[in-house]
Parts: C-alpha cells; structure tokens; sequence
C-alpha cells in the first residue's frame, strides 16, 4: 500500500507519520484508520519510526535539559539512598528490603526473631554491624534476593510475586526483564542461597507454597501453586508443581474459559488454605485447596452468580466473606468451616451471620482477620480508614459514628486515626494469625508516609518509621484542603488540593498560581491521599497540586464508580472539565496557568478533556495513556478486552455502546483543526501490555496532522509503569516534570514572601 504524504502544519518541524488507509466497519459505521499500520510492533519500518519519532521528541526537549538535571538532582538530594524497611516478622525471622546509595534496585533480607518478640529490630542502614549483631551488611543478616544481581546485564527488571514456605527455608520468586508482564518463577533454598533446577517460564505475578506429604510445616519437596496468561495476557490457569519435577508434569488445577474472567492465586494468612479466586469486573467466585492436602480437588466456597462480587477471610471455624449480593457498598458475613469441605451445604449463603451491615455512606473493602481482634478495611468521606475489633460481643452501633469508635453487629470498632486532615489510613503487612500487633501506614498530601504498628488490645498507635526526606523537610510548610466543583448534572465532585505555604500569604497560596490538575476515574480505583518527594519540587517552584476526585473512581463509595463507567462514562470527563472550570472561577488560576495530567485509564481523561475543552489547559501530559479505546474493545483478540466489556460495555455487539464510545474516544474526535489545542506530551513503553504503545503512537500522530502541538516520548525497554530502577524512574519524572513546569511558565523556584 503507497504510503500518501501528510501536508505540513503550524508545527512545521514536527516529524511526518506517512497515511496508510484502513477500512473498520462495525455496525454500518465505516471508519477510516490512516495509522493503524503502526501496530505492528514485528516490523522494523514501525520500530524505526518509532525510535524516530522519540529522537525528535528529546530534541524539543534538549532545551529543558538543565531544569530536568535540577529537578532529578533535587529528587536524589531529598531522598536517603541508603535505606531500609520497617522489618516484619514473619515466623522465626524479620524480614526486611534494604537500597544501597548508587544501586537502582533493593536488597531482600532477613535476620532471626526472639521468641514472642514484636518489637521491630533497629538496623542502622549502611553500617556494618559488629560480629554477632544483626543488620545489614553483617551479623545475622541472610540476603535472600540482590535486585541488582538479578537485573545484571537486562535494560528492564521487575520482581514478581514472592513467598517464603512456612519453615523459612525455600523461597519462591518471579521476574520479568522485559517488561510484558510475563515471569520466569524460580526457588531458592535459603539453607544454601542457592536457586533448585526447577524453572517454570511464562508466570503471572502470585505463589503459593504448601508443603509435601510427609513433611508437615515445610515446603522441601512440596508443591508451589501458580498461575499462567492466555494469548491475551489474561491470567486464566492455575497449576500446581510438584517440587523437584519438571514443568512439564506441572498439574492444571483450574481453568477460567470465559474470557471475562481472570484468576489469582495465594496462601490465606492461617496457611490453611490455598485460595483461588476467579473474578470478572462483576462476579466472583472463590475456591479453596485445603493446604495440607495439597493434590485434593478445589472445593468452591459460593458458586458464581452473575453480578455478586465477594472475597474470603479464613477466620478459624468460620469464613468473613465480604460481598455485594443485595449491598451495593457491601456487606461482612460469616459462615461455619464445616469438618468435610464437601459436604451438601457447605458454606452455606443462606445461613450466614451478619457481621457488619451494608451502610450506603461507608463502602466496605477488606477484612483480616487474626486470632484476637478482626481488622476492617474501608473508606468514608472519601478516604481509606481502618478500624479494629476484639472478637468479642458488643453492643451494636453503626460504622457512620462520627467519633474515634464505632460499631455494628455485636463488635467494638475502634478506628485507628492520627486525626491529620485529609489522612489515609491502610492495613499494611501483617502476615501472621497470632501476633498482637497489626501495622498500619497512614499518609497525606503533606505527610511523608509513616508506619505505625497498632497494638490489638489497647490501641495503642508505636511509631516504627516516618519516611525521610532530606533537606530539612517540614509538613509545617505546606497546605491541604478538600475543596468541592459542580458537575453539569449537580453533582458535587471532590477535589484535593496541596501547596507550599507563603509565610506573607496565611490564607493560601499567591492566586491565580500555576495548577496541575490529575486525576483517573476508572475502575473503581481511588486517588487516595499520597506523598510524593518528586511533587515537592513542582510546589516549591508555586505550583498548587489538585487531584480531581472524579466518578468512575471508588472514593464516594460503589455507586461513585457505577456513575463514571459503562453508557455513564462521560461524566468522568466532564466531572474533570467541571473541576478544571472551578479552579479557574474560583480564582485558583487560570487556563494558562493550569495542566491536566493522567495515567492509563487517566491518559484517557485528559485526551478525551482535550476534545471537550482544550481552551482550558496550558498543556497536557498524557501517560500510558488509553486513548485509542474503541477500536482496542473492539478487538477480542488484544491484551485484556474481553475483560474489559464489563468496565467499557462490548461495541461488538452492542451499537449503542459502539456509538457512545465512539462519542468519546480520544483520538477518534480529534478535529480537522486542533491548531488551537495546548502542548500534549503523551509517554509510553514498547512492552507496555496493559495500554499497547500503538494507541499513544496513533493518537499522537492525528493530533500532529490536526496541527495540534503533541510529542510523543516512547521507553523502547519499558512496561506500563514505565522504565524501571529508582534513578532510572527518577529521571523518567523529572522529565517530565520539567515539561509540566515549562508549559505552565514555573520553572523557578519561589521563595519566601515572594
């Protein structure tokens, strides 16, 4: 096919993608695809223009090249290289990661544990302990895994799923050098640090270890539990290996043959059972693999049903199953562990215990469950919160209290709260039944993350570490607030906003000042309060941060994300441009002082934000961005689209959904003239399996034709999260970064009372 000339535009320099016409037709709708023919990553004329169009793009940005040093400079000088995790005990060992200044990835480390100690070891990073200490570098200190030997001579390295066996003595580990998400499973026998000749290609992320017969406690010849992908990268088989056997033996266990499915694997935290979910976007279904049986058949704990979504928590004698059968924001109930898995009625639905109720104004998330006390996962106001109870009778009261304590069905919750604003609060490890203590990180906009273990039977909050950030770092010095926009339906949509304090200026920062506006929205997924030490020098240079809060998110609960998905997906767009639109109004800023940024499921907000209202945005960075999403849901055969139907709806066939996501999608509306549209810069990877590079690629190269002024930044040894090793991933950062600062015309750092 000849390729036909693109006739120059305003961007003049910018590097030409050639025409290649291809027809779609989908419900009597013709589509013309003049770049479809990029998608072919096997061909070296797509590779080179590729790697063309990445060399064009780094020399547009050959002129930030000094502020990208800077701010990759500051993001080094505030962070302690040289570090290490909270340790957590984990049997008859604490089980830590160390960095090392200099090294891209981290160091896996264990030293022993007293008996019925819970009192986190102090380690002093980078110090050589004297002989008979612990600690890193010395003493008692096994490293388990060296990041950095592993990732030797590879461009890309990223470490899967890990499992250590309940002896301590094997480890299961997974890694990917490419990118695709796709691991090699390995084991290491910690007696000798030594990996054991079995290999197992083709993994997805999770393990499960159980021990062999005979061996009561260990998994030395015992069975590893895994799963593998199906053309389409969707996780659809689980297996079982027999240590010491070849791959090729490996047993399949369970496969998930429709397409809207996916499964995972793991160890419930008693090491009872091995647990298998198999889950759509909807439905769920949970099976259980006694783990001392480990060759006996998988019983299931409730059969599916279409539109009931549960999880299980193994409770002893009875399973905490979380679910939404007749509770849209979900609801805990309990049911007997009967002797004989098998037997007619196990598990029965019908007489299940309520444990906590459904309550439209909290959304239920997650329940662990330990010998003494039950730890509840949820979220409130728009923020993840956790709350304990002893297992125990109380007397009821509802989980909406206003006060540090609630209750509902017979237990005293007590929420574990610092009382900061804007805090989240998350259960964090914490992998044994019987230990008296849970951890907890809780974290904001201007608060570093900080890990808290919680003592069960007081609750009592112990301090165990609050990152560090160099440079004399204050939280003092800078302000959060939770503000509220107006959607063109009226609905009230959260924004959360943070900036670095101006001593002349008490009552917020210098209006209008430079905003960078995120957000994402799909999936029920929550942009929940988070640090970051990159963003610190985005709000030094007086850049105001806002995290647009916008439906098809979980942050108000289930009926948050039904509102932003589906045939009701353009109200994630327009909660964004109606957020945008407050900022401006209310004297925040002003169009040519505010960016828009996402990621993913977000990249496709702000490209299709670009369409509905360009005038708004000074620039817009859009990563990994899923802006070409019609014509991937259209094709079953891509990674993860069938799973996708129930997120997006099937424009195969259904035409209403054809029609309504068509309406929508980022690069299908791009005008003929889109002269007038803000700077873009769309970021990618090559091996990105979640979000094909060709949709940024395709997207990119309309918008130029359009005459809009887009880049396209393209990572050749990359996946989805982008490049991988910390300074690496810092680099990436200030990269872009620097772009964002340049397009709102804050590439200067502020000072006080300025």
């Amino acid at each position: 096919m000849t390729a036909t000339p693109v006739t120059a535009t305003p961007v003049t320099a910018a590097l030409v993608t050639p025409r290649r016409p291809v027809e779609r037709t989908h419900h009597g709708d013709v589509v013309v695809d003049d770049y479809e023919w990029l998608r072919d990553a096997d061909d070296p004329a797509v590779v080179a223009h590729l790697e063309a169009q990445d060399a064009w793009t780094r020399a547009r940005l050959a002129h930030l090249e000094p502020l990208r040093e800077r701010l990759f400079t500051e993001i080094k000088d505030r962070t302690l290289e040289t570090d290490l995790s909270v340790p957590v005990r984990l049997g008859d060992h604490w089980y830590y990661a160390r960095t090392v200044e200099g090294s891209q990835y981290a160091i896996h480390a264990r030293v022993p544990a007293a008996p019925d100690a819970w009192t986190p070891p102090t380690l002093e990073p980078g110090v050589t302990p004297d002989p008979g200490s612990r600690g890193p570098g010395g003493g008692d200190e096994q490293v388990l895994l060296d990041e950095n030997a592993l990732a030797e001579g590879h461009e890309f390295f990223a470490l899967g799923g890990t499992e250590v066996s309940a002896d301590g003595r094997l480890l299961a580990y997974q890694v990917d050098v490419q990118g695709d998400e796709r691991y090699v499973l390995r084991f290491r026998d910690l007696a000798t640090g030594e990996d054991l000749p079995d290999v197992v290609e083709e993994t997805s992320p999770g393990v499960a270890l159980t021990p062999g017969p005979g061996s009561p406690g260990s998994a030395a010849g015992g069975y590893v539990f895994y799963t593998t992908v199906d053309d389409a990268w969707r996780p659809h088989r689980v297996w079982r290996h027999q240590l010491g056997t070849p791959a090729a033996d490996d047993v399949l266990l369970l496969e998930e043959p429709d397409e809207r499915f996916w499964v995972g694997v793991g160890l419930t935290r008693s090491r009872r059972f091995v647990q298998v979910e198999l889950a759509s976007k909807l439905t769920t279904e949970v099976w259980l693999v006694p783990a001392d049986a480990p060759t006996s058949e998988p019983v299931v704990v409730w059969p599916r049903r279409e539109g009931v979504e549960y999880s299980v928590e193994d409770a002893g004698d009875q399973l905490l199953v979380l679910h939404n059968d007749g509770a849209e924001n979900f609801e805990l109930v309990s049911v007997t562990v009967p002797d004989d898995l098998r037997a007619p009625g196990a598990f029965d639905a019908a007489g299940a215990d309520v444990v906590v109720p459904h309550d439209p104004a909290v959304r239920l998330e997650g329940v662990d469950a330990f010998a003494s006390h039950l730890v509840l996962s949820y979220r409130r106001d728009a923020t993840p919160r956790v709350a304990v109870a002893a297992r125990g009778p109380a007397a009821p009261r509802r989980m909406t209290g206003t006060g540090s304590r609630a209750a509902s069905a017979g237990l005293s919750w007590r929420e574990v709260s610092t009382g900061e604003a804007l805090e989240g609060v998350q259960l964090d490890a914490s992998p044994m039944v019987d230990q008296p203590v849970v951890r907890v990180v809780v974290e904001s906009f201007v608060t570093p993350r900080t890990v808290y273990d919680v003592v069960l039977a007081t609750g009592e909050l112990l301090l165990r570490k609050r990152q560090p950030v160099l440079g004399g770092y204050d939280p003092a010095g800078f302000e959060q607030r939770r503000d509220w926009a107006t959607a063109p339906d009226g609905t009230r949509v959260p924004v959360s906003l943070v900036w670095k304090r101006d001593p002349a200026l008490p009552a917020g920062p210098a209006r209008p000042a430079p905003v960078l506006l995120y957000g994402y929205g799909s999936y029920e997924y929550s942009l929940d309060p988070w640090f970051s030490v990159p963003r610190l020098s985005l709000l030094d240079r007086g850049v105001v941060f806002a995290v647009a809060h916008v439906r098809g998110g979980g942050e108000l609960g289930r009926g948050w994300y039904d509102d932003g998905k589906l045939l009701a997906k353009r109200n994630t767009f327009t909660d964004f441009v109606a957020v945008a639109q407050h900022l401006v109004d209310t004297g925040w800023t002003t169009p040519q002082r505010l960016a828009a940024e996402g990621g993913s499921a977000g990249g496709l907000l702000v490209g299709a934000v670009a369409n509905l209202a360009p005038q708004l945005f000074a620039g817009i960075h859009a990563a990994v961005p899923f802006v070409d999403p019609l014509t991937s849901i259209l094709d079953p055969s891509l990674p993860l689209t069938v799973t996708e139907w129930e997120e997006w709806g099937n424009p195969l066939d259904d035409p209403d959904v054809y029609a309504y996501m068509k309406g929508y999608s980022p690069y299908e509306n791009v005008p003929d003239d889109a002269s007038a549209y803000p700077p873009i810069l769309a970021t990618t990877s090559l091996h990105d399996t979640r979000v094909l590079y060709v949709e940024p690629a395709k997207w990119v190269a309309r918008l130029r034709a359009a005459g809009a002024p887009a880049l396209l930044r393209i990572e050749m040894s990359a996946g989805h999260g982008g490049v991988s090793g910390r300074y690496s991933r810092w680099r990436q950062i200030a990269e872009e970064n620097a772009w964002l600062l340049d397009v709102l015309g804050a590439t200067e750092a502020t000072r006080p009372g300025r």
